[in-house]
């Protein structure tokens, strides 16, 4: 059977259509894909490794000192690992290039990754929450003294490795995930270290229970925050300070254009927004320098520079592409679905 082979051609500016064969363009003005994956993953490794060699150590004292603080943030230090690891795996996947049925490449990963970091913060402060309940109604005698020194050395080891983690890009949801989880447990040890020296100087058992609610509240807006930020990079919305509604009004404004319509503004991974949108213009405008002005507009003003620009001239190849809208309704859309608003020049309803 004969092998699939197929040539691939360098990439250029335009994609050579003829003089009415506008077809479709995309802008890159020499944007970068990605994160900075080999000095992330070097600050990430050394967090790991501190955040694994402490917390095998926090067990053992948790058990002995009898503190619910303690076993919580160990807990939370093994989801730290967890979150670090995924950051890593995510990393190595998104920098694989497009290829095959991948035609952005594995880039989601890191949106995977942060979406699971998030649900582990989420479930880990359900679980965490239950146990200091039901240690405030029946508190078990802790070693106060214990926990204080074991929250100290953990302030010491979260703050460093906060800091290797605050070094890599956190742009990327993927490492904002991870280092949201290093900062939450930081948080943990800061109120654990509070529980230990109340109980040690006072004997009030509760305040382990008390602490760890605190930490709580801290984890689930922190794991409710990234599930939220990656569920609508899943759902195809526009990027956070990004309207398209504006968006299109700003572009149908342009010299030349009569008519924006299929416009969509997503996010492919963290901080890569896109754009696609069909364009109508003046029949006998040029459409190369429309759609040249309307990437150096989206580029300037909002920094999409990944965008697609289908160009078309008014009314031209009438039976296939027909104009949409109340100005021509004897005609019938270009589509079944027109895919959102219609943007024109001058005020309209969105």
């Amino acid at each position: 059977m004969p092998g699939h082979t197929h040539t691939h051609e360098p990439a250029t500016a335009s994609h050579g259509h003829g003089p009415h064969d506008h077809g479709h363009d995309h802008g890159h003005g020499g944007h970068s894909h990605g994160v900075a994956a080999d000095a992330d993953r070097r600050w990430l490794t050394i967090a790991l490794t501190l955040i694994t060699v402490f917390m095998a150590v926090e067990v053992t004292v948790g058990i002995l000192a009898r503190s619910l603080a303690l076993i919580s943030d160990a807990a939370h230090m093994l989801t730290d690992a967890a979150s670090i690891v995924l950051a890593l795996v995510a990393m190595r996947l998104a920098a694989r290039p497009a290829r095959g049925g991948y035609t952005y490449g594995l880039k989601r990963a890191e949106i995977l990754s942060a979406q699971a970091n998030g649900l582990t913060l989420v479930l880990l402060a359900l679980w965490l929450g239950y146990e200091a309940v039901r240690r405030l109604i029946n508190p078990p005698d802790v070693e106060g003294g214990l926990v204080l020194v074991t929250a100290l050395v953990g302030i010491a080891v979260n703050i460093v490795a906060a800091w290797c983690i605050s070094k890599a890009n956190r742009t990327s949801l993927n490492v904002e995930g991870a280092f949201q989880h290093i900062l939450n447990d930081l948080f943990a040890f800061i109120g654990t270290a509070v529980a230990g020296l109340i109980v040690m100087l006072t004997g009030f058992a509760r305040m382990d229970a008390i602490a760890t609610l605190a930490v709580v509240a801290l984890m689930l807006k922190a794991g409710i925050g990234l599930i939220r930020a990656s569920g609508l990079i899943f759902l195809e919305a526009a990027p956070a300070g990004i309207d398209p509604d504006a968006v299109g009004d700003r572009l149908a404004g342009a010299d030349q254009v009569v008519e924006i319509h299929d416009l969509h503004i997503w996010t492919i991974t963290s901080g890569q927004p896109a754009l696609s949108a069909h364009v109508l213009v003046k029949p006998g405008g040029d459409c190369h320098a429309v759609r040249r002005r309307l990437q150096e507009t989206l580029r300037e003003e909002y920094g999409i520079t990944h965008a697609t620009l289908q160009v078309d001239h008014l009314g031209e190849d009438a039976d296939e592409l027909l104009h949409i809208g109340s100005a021509a309704p004897d005609r019938a859309p270009h589509c079944d679905d027109s895919h959102g608003p219609v943007h024109r020049p001058g005020p309209h309803d969105h």
